[in-house]
């Protein structure tokens, strides 16, 4: 008998890994874009009248944004990101909501329930800001400005006190965003450190 050869293909593929560019810097422009609009109205520097004007700004940039943001930490496996950038999203498409039940339709409502809203997350953002402790200072800077605002918003809505602290606080948080996001998308692109975001201050 005749020997056949047989005659194998094997095909090989090579893996490549993923890589997930860093997305902090979307989320901070988002959260910066969002907080400094809700300020703009808290200052009085735009009229109360034109809320209407402010749910596109907090819907994609303070929610959406903050939410590719979150996603994306997920898959880099950056608890901190991933958990702050999600329930801030959050935080912002129920503001939006919020926004248009008061807006745009006739619905009688207890704005009270707003601020218990804003109570829970307060006590979620004052966890955050602790674990922010061991990331850099200007998160850390960011966070307590974040709480300061929503203890300001939880105020206002349950004592009727003065929008403008709130408004304060909500434009440090935009300041400071901005700075945090140009930091991270320069220092990432050049490779080194171009804007300082300053070390931990808790290394446990």
């Amino acid at each position: 008998m005749a020997e056949k050869n047989t005659i194998k293909s094997e095909t090989t593929v090579k893996a490549f890994p993923m890589f997930t560019a860093e997305p902090a810097a979307l989320g901070l422009i988002g959260l910066a874009v969002a907080t400094l609009v809700l300020a703009s109205t808290d200052l009085g520097l735009t009229s109360s009248s034109s809320k209407s004007l402010m749910i596109p700004w907090v819907l994609f940039f303070g929610a959406t944004a903050q939410l590719i943001a979150g996603a994306m930490d997920f898959k880099r496996k950056n608890i901190f990101g991933a958990t702050v950038f999600t329930t801030y999203s959050m935080t912002m498409y129920s503001i939006s909501l919020t926004l248009f039940i008061t807006v745009f339709t006739d619905v009688e409502f207890d704005i009270t329930h707003y601020a218990y809203g804003l109570i829970a997350i307060l006590v979620f953002s004052i966890i955050a800001t602790a674990a922010s402790l061991m990331t850099n200072k200007i998160l850390f800077a960011i966070l307590i400005f974040v709480d300061l605002a929503v203890i300001a918003l939880i105020a206002h809505y349950l004592y009727s006190v003065s929008a403008v602290p709130a408004g304060i606080f909500l434009l440090l948080t935009s300041a400071f965003s901005f700075y945090a996001a140009a930091a991270i998308l320069l220092n990432t692109i050049a490779g080194k450190t171009i804007l300082p975001l300053g070390s931990a201050i808790w290394k446990p």
